[in-house]
Parts: structure tokens; sequence; C-alpha cells
């Protein structure tokens, strides 16, 4: 038998079909409906209750639906699940629709389509990338829409991808022939990114440079300067294709397009950022505190007032600079405000005040500004005239085009400021958003509200006087309206102009005539009021609309200002000094220490210094572990970013010469998601770092080679050191902190190689880690001792000891495997601070019973022991 649709299910199938892989929540009066599938997985996810309802003569169809007020949580938690939502809006009033109600689709929200607030990280961007290439190139587009910051760039795929890993877009837009390419490795990306397929033709070179074109109102993009990227430009082009259809609307905010360069900026992949805890910890325990966020190098620094100044920081730290002249231009203005202290707290304090300006304007350019937001705008935007009046104190050049270049908003705050109530509801449906003044016949609707409700609140006194029925009460409610109520006891008193309205149990409810026509005077003006500040608002928000661009710019500035004051506080809470920079080869740092960990260690932190240049590229960091060779290493790491980035250093001296990149081969991670275990993850890290380093790289090297065999992983990091210091190509700066003491040699065998190592003291039977660097190679690690402090049983530590003086004095070799040219016999593979002969030796020290031996006796024994000792 067919089946037999009602006209509405048959409206919803219509709409449903053309989106059958996302959840439709169709608007139905006061809540959004779902049915079929949809209701299920809705209803499974959000917790709500699955009904249904008729679908044709003798079927039915699950239902579950939430209300419109609140839908914005739900559908954030359906984005969490992985979900998309279709949302279908009614689109002509139910009270004049002749029939079924029409219904339309207003958005498609995916994960990187949100607008809506509550699922926005204050200071993290929300990307929605597209990837495009030819098998050799790729193209590149990245867009925030809660911002409208538009990039592009091309580059080779693993350039991308690594690009990919560091902004962390929440989706990425790809071709549907990508979709079984498995060398390319999108599933990587699962973790963190929705990805989704569109058809090829959405990529075509031609059709992207019109729709890019038409998007801008253009006639071509060579103002933009990227008429050169053609993958670029593909991949531009499908995010406008791709917000055409989600969104349904002009998006005003997107209103230019930059070509990403490297050339002036430092470029640090995401093994570095993690390696470096630039933005979380590396390694989370659930010891102390050493899992929070606040222990990375942007909670530190972290200092600013405003969101657009938090996620500016994060940029700052994620690509410093590699131009001296801009760097010196940060540094001049933290320096500037160093000096300033009191403008410096004007400064902070007015910024206080201001609120994200920057996705208020994205709000704006998609349609989704409500009244709060204009009044939050127009609040913010009336700091910035006195910004400018404290910047007239400044002059480096920063600060002074800051100053010079604050557009003027005056326009928005005072039509705000006159339109607008200072506390309006966020819901355009509740009225009370328009200031009286602003529009006479507004205020006349109002006035006539007024008369009216004056009239019935005095008309309650009035009857019960003409009646003397004391109990009488004038009410309302949203079904019946106005009425007069009088109890049942006192019906007799009732007059005859009374008309009766409702009876209830104990009372019946009745109008007259006058109080009817003040009821219809009431209803009739406040729907024109909801009507004509509805109709205001649009134009007030259309009007604001035109300024997007100079709300962007001053958002801009603003960030850049707050992200300058971020820096200066950090360098006059930390004791921070500004670097010299310039273009050598010269990393010398004097009393440096870990930005981070000297807030953490209960004592004095160490401070460390480090002298590097063209003579001495390459340190040998050898030392007891737990002594502070991983330490070290991220210490100058983070101190070479910090000063590129133009922050100030914790240092009591530093000069940086220009770094193009910063490679980390830090720590080791098995990585179960990929199948790749500890050593391959290293060797990946590895490759990547001798592939691509260049004479201006800094790299930092720790423990290369301990996933593997002792003699494996020592040839390896030889040959690593080696390449690193001979290749044409290289010859960086690099710190190598290793517990292969035998690399030692390579400072006698290479030219730029120098050894250093981390300095203990002994105390009897104890080692004490004073944390310094100081020249020199050492010869133990100090594993035995290490394990002890760990609690290892007291007969493994012995019988370890046992197991070290045979292998150091039968000089054992793996499968007789030859060690490297120039190893030097002396150089042991001990392992504890204390030998095993050393031990033997004092334990027959102890046993002696100097009050028992005759003076030969001693002297005897003394011989005994000394030969002991050499052999």
């Amino acid at each position: 038998m067919e089946k037999t649709n009602t006209p509405l299910m048959s409206q919803y199938y219509k709409i449903k079909s053309q989106y059958p892989d996302q959840i439709l929540f169709f608007r139905m009066g006061d809540f959004y409906e779902m049915f079929g599938e949809d209701a299920k997985i809705a209803s499974r996810i959000l917790g709500i209750a699955l009904t249904s309802r008729s679908h044709g003569k003798s079927e039915r169809v699950p239902l579950a639906g939430v209300p419109y007020h609140a839908a914005e949580r739900y559908i954030s938690l359906l984005l969490k699940a992985g979900k998309k939502v279709v949302v279908c809006e009614q689109v002509e009033d139910p009270k004049t629709a002749k029939g079924l109600v029409k219904r339309e689709v207003v958005e498609l929200i995916t994960p990187g389509t949100i607008t809506i607030d509550s699922l926005f990280d204050s200071d993290e961007k929300n990307f929605l990338a597209s990837l495009v290439g030819d098998g050799q190139n790729f193209g590149l587009a990245t867009l925030d829409l809660s911002t409208g910051e538009f990039k592009v760039e091309e580059g080779f795929l693993d350039r991308i991808k690594e690009k990919l890993n560091t902004i962390r877009p929440k989706e990425i837009i790809i071709p549907q022939r990508f979709s079984e390419e498995k060398k390319i490795g999108f599933e990587n990306f699962k973790n963190h990114a929705a990805l989704t397929f569109l058809d090829d033709f959405k990529f075509d070179y031609d059709l992207a440079y019109q729709t890019i074109t038409d998007h801008f109102k253009t006639t071509s993009l060579d103002g933009f300067g990227i008429s050169d990227l053609k993958l670029g430009i593909s991949a531009a082009g499908s995010i406008i294709s791709y917000l055409e259809q989600t969104k349904k609307t002009y998006l005003s905010h997107i209103n230019k397009i930059t070509k990403t360069s490297y050339d002036e900026c430092m470029f640090l992949d995401f093994s570095t950022l993690r390696n470096l805890e630039i933005f979380s910890p590396f390694s989370p325990t659930d010891e102390k505190d050493f899992t929070s966020k606040k222990n990375s190098l942007f909670h530190i620094l972290n200092k600013t007032k405003t969101p657009m100044g938090s996620r500016l920081l994060k940029e700052w730290l994620r690509s410093p600079l590699y131009h001296v002249e801009k760097i010196k231009k940060r540094q001049d203005s933290v320096s500037e405000l160093l000096g300033k202290r009191d403008k410096t707290v004007d400064l902070a304090k007015i910024l206080d005040r201001i609120q994200d300006t920057e996705r208020l304007a994205g709000k704006l350019g998609y349609g989704k500004a409500n009244p709060k937001d204009l009044v939050a705008l127009a609040m913010s935007l009336r700091n910035v005239p006195e910004i400018k009046e404290v910047l007239k104190g400044f002059n480096s050049s920063l600060l002074n085009c800051i100053k010079e270049n604050l557009p003027d908003t005056s326009f928005i705050v005072d039509l705000v400021e006159k339109s607008m109530v200072d506390d309006p509801p966020s819901v355009l449906t509740e009225g009370g958003i328009i200031k009286k003044g602003y529009k006479g016949e507004l205020d006349r609707l109002k006035e006539s509200i007024k008369t009216s409700r004056n009239w019935i609140a005095s008309l309650q006194k009035e009857e019960r006087q003409r009646t003397k029925i004391p109990s009488l009460k004038v009410g309302f409610n949203r079904v019946f309206g106005y009425y007069i109520e009088v109890t049942k006891t006192h019906l007799s008193k009732v007059p005859e102009d009374y008309i009766r309205k409702q009876t209830l149990v104990n009372a019946e409810r009745f109008i007259t005539e006058e109080l009817k026509k003040k009821e219809e005077i009431i209803l009739g003006a406040e729907e024109k009021i909801f009507e004509l500040e509805h109709y205001l608002f649009l134009e007030i928000r259309s009007l604001v609309s035109k300024k997007i661009e100079d709300i962007q710019k001053t958002s801009e500035y603003l960030a850049t200002l707050d992200v300058l004051l971020s820096f200066k506080e950090a360098a006059s809470s930390y004791r921070y000094v500004r670097p010299e920079i310039d273009s050598s080869d010269e990393v010398i740092i004097e009393e440096g220490r870990h930005p981070v960990l000297e807030h953490l260690v209960e004592k004095g932190y160490v401070p460390n210094d480090t002298t590097m240049n063209s003579e001495e590229k390459i340190h040998i960091i050898t030392g007891p572990n737990m002594a502070g060779k991983s330490t070290y290493l991220r210490q100058v790491g983070l101190i070479v970013l910090l000063a590129q980035a133009g922050s100030f250093v914790p240092a009591k001296k530093a000069k940086i010469g220009l770094v193009d990149r910063i490679f980390t081969r830090v720590g080791a991670l098995d990585n179960i998601a990929t199948g790749k275990s500890t050593f391959l993850v290293e060797m990946n890290e590895t490759a990547n770092i001798l592939n691509n380093a260049t004479s201006k790289s800094f790299i930092l090297l720790d423990e290369i080679g301990r996933g593997t065999s002792t003699f494996d992983g020592l040839s390896i990091a030889w040959a690593a050191t080696e390449y690193i210091h001979s290749h044409p190509r290289l010859c960086s700066r690099t710190l190598v902190a290793t517990h292969f003491h035998e690399l030692t040699e390579l400072a006698r065998l290479l030219p730029r190689v120098k050894n250093y190592q981390i300095k203990v003291k002994e105390w009897g039977d104890e080692i004490i880690f004073l944390r310094k660097i100081v020249p020199g190679g050492c010869d133990d690690s100090f594993g035995i001792y290490v394990a002890k402090l760990a609690g290892v049983p007291r007969e493994v530590l012995e019988r370890a000891k046992e197991i070290l003086l045979k292998l150091e004095g039968e000089e054992l070799s793996y499968k007789n495997v030859p060690r490297p040219e120039g190893f030097t016999k002396e150089k042991s593979y001990q392992l504890s601070i204390f030998s095993a002969r050393d031990n033997q030796i004092a334990q027959e020290l102890k046993k002696i019973d100097i009050n028992k031996l005759t003076p030969l006796e001693a002297l005897n024994k003394l011989e005994e022991l000394k030969k002991k000792a050499e052999e």
C-alpha cells in the first residue's frame, strides 16, 4: 500500500532529502523538531525524549524536539559529537500564512563554520581549512569565520601538513578524489578536525578565481598579491563556495585575503611547539600541577586584557619574526612601555574594559549580532579616544603607528548610544531595545500603552467603589487578555455593563467595552512596537556593519598594543632583559633561566650561560641523569624563540643571531594511534631535522639514539652530529644532550664542536646536582645512583655494581662492532659515579681497625690498597 504523508511531513522530507548526512533542525512554532533517524540520533546524544507523530494514515515517525531559545546549547553538543546541523526556519508569520507555513534552510553549521559564542575558546582561533594539490605542490587556504582572517599559501605536502598540525583547524575541505589517497595521510588529522570531501569541480581554478572576485567585488586578485598561487586560489575558492552553501548569506567581514609568507617568520613545527611546551606541558602527569596549561610559556607570558590580544600572543609565539628591524620595533615599544609605568597602568585599565571587538565584527558580518552585542561593541569602542590620548606620550615607531592609525569609530559609539538602551535583551522579540527619543512614532506608541495601562491600573479602585465589591480585581493573561474578576459570593452586585468572559470554580471573569478598547490599544501598540523596534534594530545594525573594516583595524591595533603591554608586564615582573638581535651566528646568553620552570621550582633556579658562534656551533652536553640537561636545552630554545617574538628574555644579558627555524628531538613517546614505536618516532624527527635544517637553524637533540641498542644508538648519534657539523647546507647551531659519553670525542675530531657538562658534587656516598653547565666532558651518567634515589632494592644495586665492574674490566663490545674512528680506549661505559672497584676498596677500608695495626702493618695495607686502585 502506498504511503501517504501529511503536507507537513512532505515538506520535511523534501528539505531533508537535500541534507541526508546532517541533523535537520525543523522549526515548528517554539521548537526545533527532528524526525526519523535524526530524532533517534539526537535523542541519544542530547539525552532528550524520543516520541512519535502521525506519518500518514496508519504510520508514525520517531520525533524529538528542543526549545528554539535553547537551540545553541543542543547544537553545540551535536557538533562536539561530530555531527553537522542544518537549521530550517519558518520564513513567514504563521498568523498570516495561507495553508502550510513556508520554511527554508537558513544555515548549515559545521565544526569549521560555527557562529555560536559558547563554542569558541576565547584565546583560540577557529579555522576552516581547504587543501588541494597536483601531486608535487599543494595549496592551502585557512579562514577563521569568527574574525574574517583569510590566508592562502602553497608548498610541498610535508610543509602544508606541518602547518595544519600547527594551526589545528576544526574542519578541512578536501577534493573527493583525495578520499582514497592513503599516502597523503589525511587520516592523521581526524583526531582534531572534521574532514569534508567536496566534488572535484569545486576546486577548479577558473571557478575558484571567479568565486573569489565575485565575493570581493573585484575584477582580479592582483591587489591581494596572490595571483601567482594557482593552487592556493583553488583552495580559497572552495572555502568561499562552501560558505555560500552553509551560511546562505553574504559575509561582509571577509573583506581581504593575504598570502602567508615564511620569509620574515621563524617556522616552528608541531613537534617543536609540543617539545618546548609553548602552549601546554609535553608530558602530563598526575603529580603536582604539571598537567596544567598554566605550566606553559603562553600562560607565563599571557598578561593580556582582551581576547584578541590573547589570540595574537599565541600567533606571535607560534610564528616568531625572522627580521631584525621588525623585532627591534617590538623591543623598542616594550622598552618605552617599561619606562612609563603610570601610562602603562592607565592603558591596561582601559584595555580591561574592552570586549572581543574582533569577534563582534565577525557577528556583524554573518548577521548574528544581537542588541547586547551592539551595546558591547559601542562600550568597547568608546575607550579608543582615551587610548589615543594616553599614547600621545610615546614615540617608538610601533606605538606611534597604533596611535596615528586607530580608526575613528565615533559614528558607531554615537549611533548606538543615541538609539539603544544601556542594557537591552539579547533576544529581538522581547522588545525594550530602542531608547526614548530616537524615533517619534515609537515614543507615541509607548506613550499610548503607558496611558492605557495607567487607566487600567486605576480601574480596579474605581470599580470596587462603584460596585461595592471589595475583592474585585483587574488582571491579565496571554490567553484571555484583560479581565475583571469577581468571586461568586458577589455575583449579585455585578453591573449590567459587565460582559461575561470566563467562568472559574470560585469566580467569574468579565470585561467591559471600555476595557476591551484599552486592551486593543495596548495589544495593538505592543505588536507595532515589537515590529518597529525589530526594524529599527536591523537598520542600526546595517549602519554599524558598514564600518566593519574600521572595527577590524581597531581590533588589530588594540590586540598589538595588548601583547606589547603583556611583554612589558612579563619583563617587569620576571626580571627579563632586552636581548641584542642581529644576523650573526651567535647565541650568547649570560645567566639564562627557563621562563616556566623558574616559577615552579621550590628552591632558587640555577641560571646558566651559553656561548655559541661561528667557531663554536655544536655543544655536546653530558652529565648525570636528572641533572638538568633537557631543561637546559629547552631553556636556550625558549630564550631564542622569545627574543625573535619581540619579547625580553629571562637572562642577565643576551645576544641572539637570527634563527630561521628551531628543531627539537626531545623526549620519547610511542605514537600508538599511528602504530609508531618510540624509536621510529625519534628517527622520523631526526630525519626531518637532517633533511630540512639550514645553516641558520637552531637544533636541540636530547638523547638521540636512546630508543635502540647502545651501539646502534651511539652510531646514529655520532653520525648525525658529524652530518650537522660538516654538511655544507647545515653547520647549524646545535645543542646535543647525551648519555653516550663517547660523543665527547667529537670535540677532538671536529673544529666547531665543544664539550660541556652538568656539574655535580660528591658528598660521601651521595652526589649533589649543582645544575651548572661548565666546559668539559663527563664520563659518568650516575645511573646506579639515580636508581638508588628511585628506591631500587639494595641487592639489585649491589649486583649492578658487580656487573658494571666486569663490563668495565673486559671492555665488552656488542658483537665486536668496531668503535667509531677516533674513539679512545680510556673512555669507559661506566654508569655510576662510584665504580665497583672503588666500592670494594671502600668496603675494605671500613673493615680495618686502625687501633690494632702496627705502623708497618698500616703501611703495607696502604700499599696493597694503592695497587688495587691502580689496576
